[in-house]
């Protein structure tokens, strides 16, 4: 009997996430064929097609991105394995500096630095906090050596020529955070429509940087207070003075009095992605880094978060 194999693994994943076989073999460094064939080998072990085949590229079956989904975590598992094992082999030292936009650096940027301190307790990282354009230019300017970028529609488009990025999946789709006696509160998941007669807090700060607004797509949406600050909104929302979009990235960073909830929105869900951005040569504590984004996205499971506290 065939059986899925770390190699398909990676080849199903990166599939699913460049949309055709040709993309997937450029971008792994395969042969088309040798993708073809490890697609192949993981619908027999899977006993199922994995990815229907269109006129220009693939689309997973619900199938297929179940495993796409779950081979992300264990290809996130896997290489941290090695990293952590390459780790006691040369342990890291000195120090380096992370930056990453403010719903990055609530929850999966934190949680990347606790993993390095397991691994590389002599790497000293510090974290700066920063729209993706500052982000970009601390970057070429040596300041930083490690940025988490937003991208999507509402991000400007930049210049990423002579630096290496990559994407990261995003490890819940977009959301809302409520108060916990909302009248939504109770909901495992809302629909757009749920939203159209709420007070939304929405975002505010220099011109040029991306902000939070009130649900896309919402007819002349009321809009109760604009504040620049995370704190400051969950503050508003805790009181019970209106609503306000919660990237999925950042679910787990709602306080007490709060809950994060999904919005069943197939294009918002579709909207954006993170990419990790570092010189064209980082470091081997530049790269830590990046495993550790890595290893720590994929371990983010998707479903809703709130600020309750049992007791």
């Amino acid at each position: 009997m065939a059986e899925m194999t770390i190699v398909g693994l990676r080849v199903v994943r990166e599939v699913a996430r460049q949309g055709s076989f040709s993309a997937a073999a450029i971008s792994l460094g395969y042969t088309q064929s040798a993708v073809s064939r490890q697609v192949g080998a993981m619908e027999s072990a899977a006993g199922t097609i994995l990815f229907e085949r269109l006129a220009r590229g693939v689309r997973p079956t619900a199938a297929g991105e179940v495993v796409a989904r779950r081979a992300a975590r264990i290809l996130g598992e896997v290489d941290g394995a090695l990293e952590e094992v390459s780790g006691v082999r040369a342990r890291l030292a000195g120090r380096t500096v992370v930056s990453g936009f403010p719903a990055a650096a609530a929850v999966l940027l934190p949680r990347a630095i606790a993993l390095l301190g397991r691994r590389h307790p002599d790497l000293h990282v510090e974290l700066q906090e920063a729209a993706s354009p500052v982000q970009l230019r601390r970057l070429r300017s040596g300041r930083i050596e490690v940025a988490l970028m937003a991208t999507g529609e509402v991000v400007p488009e930049r210049d990423l020529a002579g630096l290496r990025h990559e994407a990261v999946a995003i490890p819940r789709g977009p959301g809302i955070a409520v108060a916990i006696g909302h009248r939504l509160a109770d909901h495992e998941v809302v629909t757009v429509a749920d939203l159209a007669d709420e007070n939304w807090i929405v975002g505010t700060g220099p011109v040029g940087e991306p902000q939070f607004g009130a649900w896309p797509g919402l007819d002349h949406p009321r809009i109760g207070h604009a504040v620049r600050n995370w704190p400051t909104r969950f503050g508003l929302v805790a009181a019970g003075l209106g609503i306000t979009r919660v990237p999925g990235l950042a679910a787990d960073s709602v306080p007490a009095g709060v809950r994060w909830l999904p919005v069943d929105d197939a294009a918002a869900s579709a909207s954006g992605s993170l990419e990790v951005v570092t010189a064209e040569s980082p470091s081997a504590a530049a790269r830590a880094v990046v495993q550790a984004i890595r290893t720590e996205a994929a371990r983010m499971v998707s479903g809703p978060a709130d600020g309750s506290r049992p007791g």
